[in-house]
C-alpha cells in the first residue's frame, strides 16, 4: 500500500472524525435500545425454510437473481453469458436469453413479469421484452442503456417504463425506457455503489455502497435525503423494511444492521455465532421479523429482526452464496451461488 502524505492523512482524521462526531451526536438522541423494547416480545421459531428445489441449468458461477411481481417467476443472471426466466413452482426453464456479455452482475425484473434487465462489467444495461421474441426466438431486446464509466452493479425497475441503476462510477441514473434517455445522472457515492432497494410505495429508495454507507433518496430528487454509517466494510447490499420506515443492511465486516429512517441512525446489530462470515446478500420476511443473510461461506443466515436472535442457518450451497431474493408474497426464498446453482427455499 502506498504511503499517505501528511496532508491527505489529515484529511482522512477530519473526515474520520466528523464521522464519529455524528455517530456520538446520534447516540446521544437514543433514549432506548431496540432490545429493551423486544425484550418482553415472545420468541419466534427457527427458520423453517429448507431446500426443495435446485434449478439446475446454468454452467457458471450465477451472480443475480430477482422475482417478479407474481411471486412465480424469477431471473437469475451467470457468468455463463446466459439469463434464465425460471418457473419457481415447476422448477422449469420459461427462457433463455444469451448475453452479448457473459460478465453480469445484476438482474431485475419488472414487477408486472414483462420486462428484465441485466448489466455487470460490459458497462451498460440491457432490458428485454419477455412477451415479445427476435428472428432468433429470444426475448427482444429493446433497450440499450449505454454512458457508464463503470460496471452496473444494481438495477431495478419503478414500472415497466423507468429504471434506476447504481454503478461502479458511483453515479445513480434514473431512465425513461420508452424515450431510452437518461431523465437524472448524478454522483450517489464516494465509492461504487453495491445494492439498491425500492421502497414499498416506490417513492424513496436505499442505496449501499463501498463508501461504507447507506443513503435515502427521493425518487423524483437528485440530492440524499439522509445517510447512515456503521458499517466497517463495504456495504454489499441493503433491503427496505415492508413497513417503508426502515431497511436492513450487510457486509463483509461481518454484521447486518438495521436502520430507523425516523430515529435516522442504527437500531440494531446482527452477528453470526462464529463471527466467521462477511454477507453478501440480504432480504427481510413479510412480516419483517425474521432478517435473513447469504453468507460468504455457502450458508443463508436467519435472525429475529426485533430480539437480534440468530435464529438458524440454511445450508445446502458449496460455495459463496452471491444473491437471494425473496418473493413479494414471502412463501420462497432464491439463493444463488458460485457452485453455479439455483436454490429455493420453501
Amino acid at each position: 500500500m502506498p504511503k499517505i502524505d501528511p496532508e491527505t492523512q489529515q484529511l482522512y482524521d477530519e473526515i474520520n472524525g466528523m464521522i464519529q462526531k455524528f455517530k456520538d451526536d446520534q447516540k446521544s438522541k437514543a433514549d432506548c435500545t431496540l432490545g429493551e423494547k423486544c425484550g418482553d416480545m415472545s420468541d419466534v421459531p427457527k427458520i423453517r425454510f429448507s431446500s426443495k428445489k435446485i434449478l439446475k441449468g446454468h454452467i457458471n458461477k450465477v451472480n443475480s437473481v430477482h422475482f417478479a411481481g407474481d411471486s412465480r417467476h424469477c431471473v437469475t443472471g451467470s457468468l455463463d453469458g446466459k439469463l434464465i426466466i425460471w418457473d419457481t413452482w415447476t422448477a422449469n426453464k420459461v427462457q433463455i436469453i444469451p448475453l452479448r456479455s457473459a460478465w453480469v452482475m445484476t438482474v431485475a425484473f419488472s414487477p408486472s413479469g414483462n420486462f428484465v434487465a441485466c448489466g455487470g462489467m460490459d458497462n451498460q444495461c440491457t432490458v428485454y421484452d419477455v412477451n415479445n421474441r427476435d428472428a432468433s426466438g429470444v426475448a427482444k431486446m429493446v433497450r440499450e442503456l449505454i454512458g457508464y464509466e463503470g460496471f452496473l452493479s444494481s438495477c431495478r425497475f419503478l414500472d415497466d417504463g423507468h429504471l434506476i441503476t447504481g454503478s461502479g462510477d458511483m453515479k445513480i441514473c434514473h431512465w425513461d425506457l420508452e424515450k431510452g434517455v437518461k431523465t437524472m445522472d448524478f454522483n450517489g457515492h464516494a465509492g461504487d455503489i453495491a445494492g439498491l432497494s425500492l421502497s414499498p410505495d416506490m417513492n424513496t429508495y436505499i442505496t449501499g455502497s463501498v463508501d461504507k454507507t447507506a443513503k435515502l433518496w427521493d425518487v423524483r430528487e437528485q440530492g440524499h435525503k439522509q445517510m447512515f454509517f456503521g458499517h466497517d466494510m463495504d456495504v454489499s447490499s441493503v433491503c427496505y423494511h415492508p413497513s417503508g420506515f426502515g431497511f436492513a443492511s450487510c457486509s463483509e465486516d461481518q454484521t447486518a444492521r438495521m436502520y430507523d429512517l425516523r430515529a435516522d441512525q442504527q437500531i440494531g446489530l446482527y452477528e453470526p455465532p462464529q463471527k466467521n462470515t462477511g454477507f453478501t446478500s440480504c432480504a427481510l420476511s413479510t412480516s419483517g421479523r425474521y432478517l435473513l443473510c447469504a453468507g460468504i461461506e455457502g450458508n443463508v443466515h436467519s435472525w429475529d429482526a426485533m430480539k437480534q436472535r440468530h435464529t438458524g442457518t440454511l445450508s445446502g450451497h458449496e460455495n459463496r452464496i452471491t444473491c437471494i431474493s425473496l418473493c413479494p408474497n414471502g412463501m420462497c426464498l432464491a439463493s444463488t451461488s458460485w457452485d453455479q446453482q439455483v436454490r429455493l427455499w420453501l
